[in-house]
C-alpha cells in the first residue's frame, strides 16, 4: 500500500524528531511504501535546509522512506512570519503532492498544526484516498490553555472549524494522546473512531549503548535531550542545580542537549548564576543519541504545569529516556505516567526545583543496583509498549483493517503486559 504522512516537522535520521521515519521504516518493511511531506525549513534552527530558492521541493530518500521536502517561508520567534511559514507548508504540499505522479491509499494529516492536516485532508478528496487525522497537540485548545490566543479572538473560531472538519472527515483518528477521548467525546464523536498510537523508539538504536556504569569515583551526570522552548521549563533544571550548588552539592553534573526559541536566555541565566556544573550543548542527529545518552546516570524529564495534560503526555524524548536503561526523575503534572507505571525512577511535582535537587540527591545515593533495576524496568517498558515495531503494526491495522489479532500485542494505557 501507498501511504502519505504530512507532517511539516517531520525529520529524516540526520535530525532529531523521527516519529514519523521510525514508523515508516517498519511500514517499508512490510512491503508498504511511505511518503512523508514535510519543511525543508529547520524549526529548530530557523534556516532552510533542503529545498533552494529556485525549487519549491526536493525529494530524498532514507532507508526506503521517501521525503518530499516543502520551500516555506522563512520565520524567527512565533510572531505573523510562522503563521505565514505554516499556511505555505500547507499550499506547497498540496502543489507538491499532486506533482508526484501516483495516488495514496491512505493519507495522515498531523496535527501539530492543523493546516497542514487541512492540506492532506483535501489531498485525500482529491485522490479519493481514505483521510486519517493524528492528532498530537490539540489546536485550537492548546493554544488558548497556554494563553496564546483568546477565544474572543475570530482565529479561535477559524481553528475550531478546521478542527471540527477534520475529525468529521476523518475515517479514523489517531492520537498519540492516551487520553484524548475527554476531548472528543465533548465533540460528539465515538470512542471506536479514535485509536491510541503512541510516540515510540527504535530500539536498534541502542543496541551499542552500555549498560549503567557504577560510578563512585565520578560526578553524578544528570542529562535532559530535547526542545528548548518554554513549556519545556528547562529553566527549572537551571534553578535545581543553583540550589545544589547552594547545598555544597557539587558532584552533580548537569548536560542539557538542546536548541529552541529559549536556548540564548538559558545560555545567560547559566553563566549569571555561574552553574560551572552545567553544560548546554547542541542537540545531535538521532542516529547517534545514544552515544551521548550512555554518559548519563540519571534523565530529567519536565513539562510545565499546563492544563492540556489532561489529555496525557507521550514524549519522543522520554521514549528515548526509557529505552536507555537508565533511570527517569519524571516532573509533570499528566494524566499518565510512564516512568511511575515502569518503575523506572522518581516522580516529583513540575515547576518545583528545590523538589528537583532534592530528588536527584535521592537518586544520587540510591544503591547502584537499585538504580540499575530502574533502568531495566524502563528498558522491558520500552521494549514491550513503545517498541516502533509494534507500533508500526498497530498503525497498519487503523490505516488497512488487516492484522485485527495483532492489535493486542500494545497494551492500552495504564494496561501492563
Amino acid at each position: 500500500m501507498n501511504i502519505w504522512i504530512f507532517n511539516q516537522y517531520a525529520d529524516s535520521p540526520d535530525r532529531q524528531t523521527t516519529a514519523h521515519f521510525d514508523l515508516g521504516v517498519q511500514l517499508v518493511a512490510r512491503g508498504h511504501h511511505v511518503t512523508v511531506f514535510s519543511a525543508g525549513f529547520n524549526h529548530y534552527k530557523r534556516q532552510e535546509e533542503h529545498a533552494s530558492h529556485t525549487l519549491r521541493y526536493v525529494v530524498q530518500e532514507y532507508d526506503g522512506v521517501r521525503f518530499v521536502w516543502l520551500r516555506t517561508f522563512p520565520y524567527q520567534g512565533n510572531g505573523w512570519r510562522r503563521s505565514v511559514n505554516m499556511l505555505t507548508y500547507a499550499w506547497q504540499a498540496l502543489l507538491a503532492s499532486g506533482k508526484l505522479g501516483e495516488s495514496p491509499d491512505a493519507v495522515i494529516g498531523t496535527c501539530p498544526q492543523p493546516f497542514g492536516a487541512l492540506a492532506a485532508c483535501w489531498v485525500a478528496s482529491r485522490e479519493q484516498a481514505p483521510f486519517f487525522f493524528e492528532v498530537r497537540d490539540i489546536w485550537p485548545q492548546t493554544l488558548v490553555e497556554s494563553g496564546g490566543l483568546s477565544k474572543r479572538n475570530p482565529a479561535y473560531w477559524v481553528l475550531s472549524a478546521i478542527e471540527k472538519l477534520l475529525y468529521r472527515k476523518s475515517q479514523m483518528i489517531l492520537s498519540v494522546l492516551p487520553h484524548i477521548n475527554i476531548h472528543t467525546e465533548q465533540l460528539g464523536i465515538p470512542k471506536e473512531k479514535v485509536v491510541w498510537i503512541p510516540n515510540g523508539v527504535d530500539l536498534s538504536r541502542f543496541g551499542e549503548m552500555k549498560p549503567l556504569q557504577s560510578n563512585a569515583m565520578k560526578s553524578f551526570t544528570a542529562m535532559y535531550l530535547g526542545g528548548l522552548a518554554r513549556y519545556n521549563g528547562v529553566q527549572v533544571i537551571l534553578e535545581a542545580a543553583r540550589r545544589l550548588k547552594a547545598m555544597g552539592e557539587n558532584d552533580i553534573r548537569f548536560v542539557i542537549f538542546g536548541d529552541g526559541p529559549e536556548r540564548e536566555r538559558l545560555v545567560e541565566k547559566s553563566r549569571a548564576w555561574g552553574l560551572d556544573q552545567v553544560e548546554l550543548k547542541l542537540p545531535v542527529p538521532k542516529a547517534d543519541i545514544w552515544k551521548v545518552m550512555q554518559e548519563a546516570d540519571v534523565f530529567v524529564f519536565h513539562v510545565n504545569d499546563l492544563p492540556v495534560l489532561r489529555y496525557g503526555i507521550s514524549s519522543n524524548k522520554l521514549c528515548d529516556y526509557l529505552a536507555s536503561g537508565r533511570p527517569v526523575l519524571f516532573a509533570a503534572h499528566a494524566s499518565n505516567n510512564p516512568v511511575a507505571e515502569a518503575g523506572a525512577g522518581i516522580s516529583i511535582p513540575p515547576e518545583d526545583p528545590q523538589q528537583m535537587a532534592e530528588a536527584l540527591v535521592k537518586l544520587r545515593d540510591l544503591p547502584f543496583e537499585e538504580r540499575a533495576q530502574m533502568g531495566r524496568n524502563g528498558a522491558e517498558y520500552a521494549s514491550k509498549q513503545l517498541n516502533t515495531r509494534l507500533l508500526a503494526l498497530r498503525l497498519e491495522s487503523a490505516l488497512f483493517g488487516t492484522h485485527p489479532s495483532e492489535r493486542s500485542l500494545l497494551t492500552r494505557p495504564f494496561e501492563k503486559t
